[in-house]
């Protein structure tokens, strides 16, 4: 997720900039840049008179000349501290618009960093979401004679401002704005009106903070922390124009809007996590939003198509697709052999990364390899990747990093858009890496025939809405914590699925050993006559997901196995399964949902139970000890 910062007023806008963005820093960001207009200045003084020897009067009228006001970019791929070494001392000026890039289009560097200007040089503009339709807006864009310098879809923004600018900025961003489908939050600034800035959003975040005789504006709240508390919350589809001393809201067809002002009551650790108390629980509420990012502009006629992603090629003649993948991603290939089996008919083996890379394998020409990892440089499954392509297998990457070691060597790659996940524990990564099972999935079979076009219309119609069941679950979070109060003494919990459940089982049963220090074990429901119920102890907990109506009653009769051995079961299950559901000591309701799609919903609650869990045992949720967030080592 991009930082955004801007400031007009009668204070120094760069310092305030760069402070902003420092802020920010914890989105997580692969470089940095700044915009800064810089005002006519007096260039010469050149005297309208001279004597006979050429030299200057004493009386007489002078010419001043001046340098034009011009807008100054300095941008850089890394860390803020490296951009701050190339602006080196700060300039003093009224204005500023500054950002931190978490790259979508076009990997991490100089030329890609924002902010970008139109072809003059006198328009500069920052954006945060994606635009959707950049391909087909840049071709005519260069058709025309504009000149692009870098691979983003946000350059597309500001010469299409550019295009229609004719004296007002504000007019050639409402124009510009009618052509761009997708997400944005967009800020822009002209030399030649140095006296406002231009701000517009939709599906991305931005406030306005009011201050005296200045006006700032960030994509959240900690940017301007300390510089005023006063902000108002821009909302979809909103349109602002701001001067040093005034705020001006409109819709984008430019009819006013009244907004209230909000009180900033935060410290600056309180608003970087949102208000929330740890990274985790906001990122556990920001699945609906990941999971609404990472489905945009892969809808078109009612039907997941991946086209645009240019991954058809290496499914031609596809027979065997290998998943492989470590810790929670490998969860998420799990469910997708499922998915993939049933929906594209194509078999399917998945594997976690360090002990496939160990095996001699007997490879299928006519397979693909897809590796996921949230980083994109998990060291065992880049191993992997590059065995796989030394073999002559095609490789789909997964990944939530553009620019990151995987998508660079991979043939194709799909993109999460959880943005940046700072907790240890994922989450958000996770129900994005399983939303891209479930849109490949349906994509292939489309392509290849292999469900008719009844059934696809209606899965895509309910992914569609998928954000809605996940934001319905989450209103039960109360209920989860006080189950988790109520077990939070346990030295033992065991979690126990069938089908795709068991896969949800797996990563439940890791959500609450890696945060909470609980001994966890997932098992297959029909795998207990098999050795762990010899485990199963007298007020031992078990949490049994229930979500595949027709594994409901097998699933059922082992939990009467551990029930009558003591166990306390506590059942997450959809609520047309409730009555099969009775004899379980509690219950955690599900909306209902298709069964294939069930695992996008039933995890939530695991994820919160865990997280809660950790809470109550005093434990450190987003740092757990031992562990990393990216695992570069084999």
């Amino acid at each position: 997720m991009c930082g955004i910062m801007g400031y007009i007023g009668n204070g120094n806008a760069v310092p305030v900039i760069i402070d902003g963005l420092s802020k920010l820093e914890y989105r997580g960001y692969d470089s940095a840049g700044i915009a800064i207009y810089k005002p006519s200045q007096e260039k010469k003084q050149q005297p309208l008179l001279v004597d006979q020897k050429g030299e200057p009067e004493t009386s007489g009228s002078a010419i001043i000349e001046y340098e034009d006001a011009y807008i100054e970019i300095i941008k850089k791929k890394g860390r803020l501290t490296e951009m701050i070494e190339v602006l080196g001392e700060f300039p003093t000026t009224s204005l500023a618009i500054g950002h931190t890039r978490w790259a979508t289009h076009g990997v991490p560097s100089d030329a890609n960093a924002h902010p970008h200007t139109d072809c003059s040089g006198r328009i500069a503009l920052v954006h945060n979401g994606i635009i959707e339709n950049y391909a087909g807006l840049r071709k005519q864009l260069i058709l025309e004679g504009h000149d692009f310098v870098s691979e983003t879809d946000t350059e597309v923004m500001v010469h299409l401002i550019e295009k229609y600018y004719n004296g007002s900025l504000e007019e050639a961003v409402r124009k510009a704005l009618t052509y761009v489908h997708g997400s944005f939050a967009i800020v822009v600034i002209c030399a030649d009106e140095p006296d406002k800035i231009i701000a517009a959003k939709k599906a991305s975040p931005m406030i306005v903070g009011l201050g005296e005789g200045e006006t700032f504006l960030a994509s959240d709240i900690p940017a301007i922390i300390g510089k005023t508390k006063r902000v108002y919350i821009i909302e979809d589809d909103e349109f602002v124009v701001i001067k040093s001393d005034s705020v001006v809201i409109t819709d984008f067809e430019g009819n006013p809007i009244a907004k209230e002002i909000f009180e900033v009551t935060w410290d600056v650790e309180a608003a970087e996590k949102g208000g929330y108390e740890h990274f985790m629980l906001k990122e556990i509420h920001e699945q609906p939003t990941a999971l609404r990012e990472t489905l945009r502009g892969n809808i078109k006629n009612n039907m997941i198509d991946l086209s645009d992603l240019g991954i058809d090629d290496i499914f031609t003649d596809v027979e065997k697709i290998y998943i492989v993948a470590c810790g929670t991603a490998y969860h998420a290939g799990l469910v997708g052999r499922t998915v993939l089996e049933k929906l594209a008919r194509i078999s399917v083996e998945t594997d976690i990364a360090s002990e496939f890379r160990y095996r001699d394998i007997l490879w299928n020409p006519h397979s693909v390899m897809m590796v996921i990892s949230q980083s994109g440089e998990t060291a065992d499954t880049l191993a992997v990747l590059r065995e796989a392509k030394r073999n002559g297998i095609k490789v789909l990457a997964v990944t939530n990093v553009v620019g990151s070691s995987v998508a660079r060597e991979a043939d194709r790659v799909i993109y999460t858009h959880a943005g940046p996940e700072i907790a240890v524990a994922s989450t958000k990564a996770y129900s994005t890496q399983l939303l891209v099972m479930y849109l490949l999935g349906l994509h292939l079979a489309r392509v290849r025939g292999t469900c008719s076009p009844q059934e696809l219309a209606e899965l895509a119609e309910e992914i569609t809405h998928i954000d809605e069941l996940v934001e319905q679950v989450l209103t039960e979070e109360d209920k989860i914590k006080k189950l988790a109060e109520k077990y939070q003494g346990v030295q033992d919990t065991f979690f126990l699925g069938r089908g795709l459940d068991y896969a949800v089982a797996m990563e439940g049963a890791l959500k609450l050993k890696e945060i909470s220090y609980i001994h966890a074990e997932a098992y297959a429901a029909g795998e207990l006559k098999h050795g762990p119920l010899a485990l199963i102890d007298e007020g031992v907990p078990v949490l049994a997901l229930i979500t595949q109506d027709n594994l409901v009653e097998k699933t059922m009769s082992n939990i009467k196995e551990v029930k009558a051995r003591g166990a306390v079961v506590v059942a997450i299950c959809k609520e047309n399964l409730q009555e099969a559901c009775q004899e379980c000591d509690e219950q955690i309701l599900l909306p209902n949902v298709n069964p294939i799609l069930a695992p996008m919903v039933s995890v939530v609650p695991l994820q919160i139970f865990s997280y809660y869990m950790a809470i109550f045992r005093g434990a450190d949720v987003d740092k757990p000890r031992n562990l990393a967030k990216s695992v570069t080592v084999e």
